[in-house]
């Protein structure tokens, strides 16, 4: 068998997995083997196994007994696959009982279909090749694995050779198909893994392609504990199917919760498992409640309620403890209620809501295995009264949600005063400050983090980006002062004083009428033209609630979308405000509403105040249009409405009407640099992305007549080229899609519609009914642009937009008022071009850069005035456009020796003379050019040939022999930049 034969998924994918479980412990059996311990291919459980584990786990059992469980097993009344596989899931964990007298009366006895406490003591094996029929269908899951002859895991493998975008989509999709076509085989599923090696994601039945995820981290051990060089396969499969944490994530990781009318099946993520593991083991450990403590912080979107539930289950089953009693606190109503509804939605045993500060004493008096649900505010006293001894049990555990905020008031001691000894454990969505310390002298260091930049590489949630669009205010005719002083001219000065500092406020000017309807306005064509088309929906966060009311009016006025306002009632409100009141369950139904597809429910804007800024999870969401000051926390939990994962989100977007970027950077500010690292994006950073992407996405059609449709077609007809074009488009087509709400996006646009044509049309002409030419990932309205140029005859006229090294660019900056602005805008187009330059000249643009970053610390730290700011700024740009002089300077005779000059003069000995090293400049760009044959950047003999006559120049050049070989690599990436053909 030849190398190339062998590089297959079974040699690939399969058959390194089968090693590695056989290397965990688990029996490899082939499925034609294993096809003589069933009578016919239809039996998806291995009868003889089951009745001989249940016979050697409970030896008491009689025959009967033994036949009726089994039968019970094998054939489940449910008139759904997730209700059998939450009855099975029951049964496996909460153990089935039968009626039978062992000594002491007919009585009820359970019976242990697993011994979870005994590893040893049950049957692990795993089989390939083996069929199941059913109905007309047959169907071969890659690899099954079989605890107690019970089908808990199947594995759906597929070739790292495939398109890597494809390879999991593809192995999720066999999955699904399985299940329609054999449902009885997951009855028993515990969870289903989709792998190529190369990318490993685990899901439960029911899942979709992205509600699967990754397990990056093989918690208690680390990557590095794996050896060898692992991949993502690999710690998939060290981290969920040894055998104890196989058992560990059955037995406390997974949930049944109920979602809009239907079950969904839920697992934990690795960052879930491995918090909770770690909050257990400091439990275990502690020598005191003060050493048991800490702070998990995960951040907002990734699971947080989730994992509260998880720790909730394996601290209820953990012998050493004893059946604690779990108190969850939180300091809002909302939360309360919420956190309440995942406990029991999620089937955790009689949580109770403490429904007023006398029930929540008596709750905490009830002892060991009670679980209790509380506000922090239910934790009062009277004036003057002493807060009462509940417990002295040091077998309490509490749960704090949102630790940072209230948790250090009175409420929190008098708690620590009822319950002494208990263990707080703080749960957070944003990270403690840097000033904080009260946080960690409450509860204790951290436990576990999981930070923004972490979760959104995850996919736990999305990217948020960040727009402002404000409303300049002006004042028609004279100053405001001047109108001021004539409106109250019958008050003295000390008056005046006070009545603008009462009434002259930011918010009273935030809220006037012809402002709101100029935002409205904007509001209206941005969710129009850049949100609606994907099928998202929309919060607007208003400075009052008097403006919550003045926002609905306008959008039932100027818009056909159809709003709603959520704010509190107010004792003196106005007639017209309690119109507006609503009660919980009216906010309920709304929030509800507003969770559904637009297609489903029309509801596209929900209006609110203080309200549904922090706790509210609604994926559909995209567009926060916020018209609010708000910072630190308050502007972190809000921004992270907009971070849960939605099918075909690609991002959340902030609109920003009131100008919270002073309050962005101090808020960030607050935290430690590594937690925040990644909350939120500048629409203009993707920008240089979008260029890039554009690059390669364009390359294909490079030396081709554009509108020379059969040549273009002509380029696309091999299939890995039309692969790898695909996987180009669609990453330019996403990019496209985060920044489009900006006009930025426009220069691309006859690009896309171009590629979109192109795309479409070798679909038809290539037609391979395997998904890969399907545009329907694409963004909404992305996807309605290409659409509409299919059929249109004449491109647009766009404009380009501004280099920073051209006069247009002067001529922008003479029409900004302030030095202010004019630092900001040189400030961006300066990193806009070092982004873009910085692969051509790493060696120039990398000081660059950091002079940059220097200036700006500067600025920070008010070394600089914002004039010596604007001085350095324009000496870079002057340096930046005299690139093609100062090549002429060093005798070069093109600008493109310039960066393979300032490398080679970075290498190499300070003795060498100018002379001599612009010599060795033109030799070793010689053998560049000579040597760079068409397609040479793909053709690795040519490469080959290229670095080896590069290094024997570089020897013959006095380079020290330990440099020669990263100079060469540095300089064929230059070559691959500046000289491709």
């Amino acid at each position: 068998m030849s190398e190339a034969q062998a590089w297959n998924e079974e040699t690939l994918v399969e058959n390194r997995m089968i090693d590695q479980l056989q290397e965990l412990g688990y029996t490899y059996v082939h499925g034609t083997e294993l096809d003589k311990e069933r009578s016919f291919q239809t039996e998806v459980v291995l009868k003889e196994r089951l009745q001989e584990t249940i016979q050697r786990l409970n030896p008491w059992i009689n025959e009967n007994n033994l036949n009726r469980v089994v039968r019970t097993i094998t054939h489940m009344e449910a008139t759904s696959v997730m209700e059998a596989n939450q009855q099975f899931h029951e049964l496996l964990i909460n153990q089935l009982s039968v009626q039978q007298d062992v000594g002491s009366g007919r009585k009820n006895q359970t019976v242990k279909l697993i011994d979870f406490d005994c590893i040893k003591n049950n049957d692990f094996i795993i089989t390939s090749q083996f069929s199941f029929t059913h109905a007309n269908d047959t169907i071969r899951p890659d690899i099954m694995l079989y605890v107690n002859g019970l089908p808990l895991v199947i594995i759906e493998c597929k070739s790292p050779a495939l398109p890597p975008d494809e390879q999991i989509g593809l192995g999720v999709k066999q999955l699904r198909r399985y299940q329609q076509e054999n449902e009885s085989l997951f009855h028993y599923n515990q969870f289903v893994i989709a792998t190529s090696n190369d990318r490993a994601k685990v899901g439960t039945i029911g899942a979709k392609a992205q509600h699967y995820s990754a397990w990056k981290e093989p918690y208690p051990l680390s990557v590095q504990d794996i050896g060898g060089n692992p991949t993502a396969q690999d710690i998939l499969t060290t981290g969920i199917l040894d055998k104890e944490r196989l058992f560990d994530i059955m037995l406390n990781f997974i949930v049944y919760e109920p979602e809009d009318g239907r079950v969904i099946k839920k697992m934990a993520r690795y960052q879930q498992y491995r918090a909770v593991n770690k909050a257990v083991e400091r439990i275990l450990i502690g020598e005191h409640p003060q050493a048991r403590g800490g702070v998990v912080w995960a951040t907002q979107g990734s699971g947080k309620s989730l994992s509260m539930v998880f720790l909730s289950m394996k601290l209820r089953r953990l012998k050493q403890l004893e059946n604690p009693v779990i108190v969850v606190v939180t300091d809002r109503q909302d939360l309360d209620t919420q956190i309440t509804a995942t406990f029991k939605r999620c089937g955790f045993p009689n949580p109770k809501q403490a429904e007023s500060v006398e029930e929540l004493q008596k709750l905490l008096q009830q002892g060991p295995g009670s679980t209790v649900m509380t506000l922090v505010q239910k934790f009062q006293t009277e004036e003057d009264e002493k807060y009462p001894l509940l417990t002295s049990s040091d077998n309490v555990i509490v749960l704090v949600d949102e630790s940072h905020r209230s948790q250090y008031s009175s409420l929190a001691m008098n708690m620590r005063i009822g319950l002494p000894n208990a263990t707080y454990i703080g749960f957070t969505g944003t990270p403690i400050d840097k000033e904080d310390k009260s946080t960690v002298r409450t509860f204790g260091t951290y436990i576990d983090k999981y930070p923004i930049e972490k979760a959104v590489q995850d996919g736990a949630t999305v990217p948020i980006f960040y727009e402002a669009r404000l409303v300049d205010l002006h004042v028609q005719g004279e100053t405001i002062d001047t109108l001021f002083d004539r409106f109250f001219r019958d008050y003295s000065d000390e008056d005046k004083e006070k009545i603008k500092q009462k009434y002259v406020t930011e918010e009273a000017l935030t809220s006037s009428p012809k402002r709101l309807k100029t935002v409205v306005l904007d509001i209206i064509e941005h969710y129009e033209q850049h949100i609606q088309p994907n099928g998202f929906k929309a919060q607007i966060v208003s400075v009052s609630r008097q403006a919550a009311v003045a926002y609905k009016k306008l959008m039932d006025e100027l818009s056909d979308y159809e709003s709603a306002v959520i704010i509190s009632s107010g004792h003196n409100d106005s007639e017209e405000m309690k119109q507006y009141g609503i009660s919980q369950a009216e906010e309920k139904e709304l929030i509800q509403r507003f969770k559904k597809p637009l297609g489903e429910d029309p509801l596209a804007f929900l209006i609110v105040c203080d309200k549904l800024l922090t706790g509210f999870d609604a994926p559909i969401e995209q567009v926060m249009y916020l018209d609010k000051p708000l910072k630190e926390h308050n502007l972190l939990q809000a921004i992270a409405r907009t971070n849960r994962t939605y099918d075909k989100k690609t991002h959340g977007l902030i609109v920003d009407y009131y100008g919270v970027s002073q309050f962005l950077e101090e808020a960030l500010g607050v935290f430690h640099e590594e937690d925040i690292k990644g909350a939120m994006h500048h629409v203009d950073e993707e920008l240089p992305r979008l260029q890039s992407r554009h690059r390669r996405v364009m390359q294909f059609f490079d030396y081709i007549n554009k509108s020379n449709l059969e040549a273009c077609l002509k380029v696309l007809e091999p299939e890995d080229v039309r692969n790898k074009f695909d996987t180009a488009f669609k990453k330019f087509s996403e990019s496209m899609d985060m920044v489009m709400p900006s006009p930025k996006a426009k220069a691309y646009v006859d690009d896309l519609k171009w590629l979109g044509k192109v795309r479409k049309l070798a679909k038809s002409r290539y037609y391979v009914d395997d998904g890969t030419m399907d545009i329907s990932d694409c963004g909404g309205k992305v996807r309605e642009l290409i659409e509409e140029y299919v059929y249109a005859s004449t491109p647009e006229i766009l404009f380009e937009p501004v280099n920073i090294l051209t006069n247009k660019f002067d001529e922008k900056l003479d029409e900004l008022k302030t030095p202010e602005a004019k630092a900001a805008e040189m400030e961006h187009a300066i990193k806009h071009e070092i982004r873009i330059k910085l692969d051509e000249n790493p060696v120039k643009y990398t000081s660059l850069r950091e002079r940059l970053e220097q200036l700006i610390e500067q600025r920070k730290a008010r070394q600089l005035t914002i004039e010596e700011l604007l001085e350095e700024y324009h000496a870079m740009r002057e340096e930046m456009m005299d690139m093609e002089q100062e090549s002429q300077s060093f005798g070069l005779k093109d600008a493109k020796q310039l960066p393979f000059y300032q490398l080679l003069e970075q290498q190499i000995p300070v003795d060498m003379e100018q002379e001599s090293l612009r010599d060795l400049t033109e030799i070793i760009t010689d053998i560049i050019q000579a040597n760079a044959v068409i397609d040479w950047i793909d053709k690795e003999d040519v490469k080959r040939e290229m670095r080896k006559k590069l290094k024997k120049q570089l020897r013959a050049s006095s380079v020290p022999n330990k440099q020669v070989e990263q100079v060469a690599r540095q300089l064929m990436e230059l070559g691959e930049i500046h000289y491709k053909q």
